[in-house]
């Protein structure tokens, strides 16, 4: 299970700047397991985007958005709804924001926070994956994680040794920054690449001790 937290509503509607239809995604799996999810987070969310000018399209919740093939489903339903927003909000971790962003030809955006883990589990295996850094940045990159595509983890384009879209590290994957790129100019969003990345605080990479005494870490640390 992944542990979230959501990020705070001033942080969503900075990146929402622009975006006035917005449609809602909640994963019904780690979120709620961690009790910031499904569809009572789903109806506070979509109240305050309210209250800050934003028309809120259509909302849905998925078992798990991890399971591609469960969301594209889910997602059929609400085609039209989805076509009339300019932008989709993610209420999962990282992975569901990619699953999303790779389903959907729109932008996708984080309303989460991975909280780091110590590791990087998983419920469904597939190419997403997050580096649960516990400052999610997908709102800069079109939904797909520089930390996990990029050998180098950078954060504001590409080195100098990417070659006809591969990498340097290993000619074998594609840059990272050469998807991310090429995912925004199809949307034609590359504005959002003018969006500066400030560095990582490595500090948020590791669990804190506080979170270390809860059952979301350890159930065997409650308490102790």
């Amino acid at each position: 299970m992944l542990a979230v937290e959501r990020k705070p509503m001033e942080e969503i509607l900075r990146f929402l700047e622009g975006e006035r239809r917005v449609f809602l995604v909640a994963c019904g799996g780690c979120p709620v397991g961690a009790e910031v999810g499904g569809e009572p987070a789903l109806a506070e969310v979509e109240e305050e985007l309210k209250g800050a000018g934003k028309e809120v399209t259509g909302r849905v919740v998925v078992d798990f958005l991890c399971n591609k093939a469960l969301l594209g489903i889910r997602l059929l339903r609400h085609v039209g709804e989805i076509e009339e927003a300019d932008a989709l909000l993610v209420l999962s971790c990282g992975v569901g924001v990619q699953a999303v962003a790779n389903t959907v030809d729109k932008v996708a955006y984080p309303a989460f926070n991975t909280l780091p883990l110590g590791g990087t589990p998983g419920v469904w295996q597939s190419t997403e994956r997050c580096a649960q850094c516990g400052e999610c940045v997908l709102y800069l990159t079109g939904g797909l994680c520089p930390l996990t595509l990029c050998q180098k983890q950078l954060l504001n384009g590409p080195c100098g040794g990417t070659s006809d879209g591969k990498c340097e590290v290993d000619p074998e994957i594609d840059c990272g920054w050469y998807l991310i790129y090429e995912r925004l100019r199809k949307l034609g969003r590359l504005d959002i690449l003018r969006r500066y990345v400030p560095p990582k605080d490595h500090s948020k990479f590791r669990p804190s001790a506080e979170f270390r005494r809860t059952r979301l870490w350890a159930l065997e640390k409650v308490g102790g």
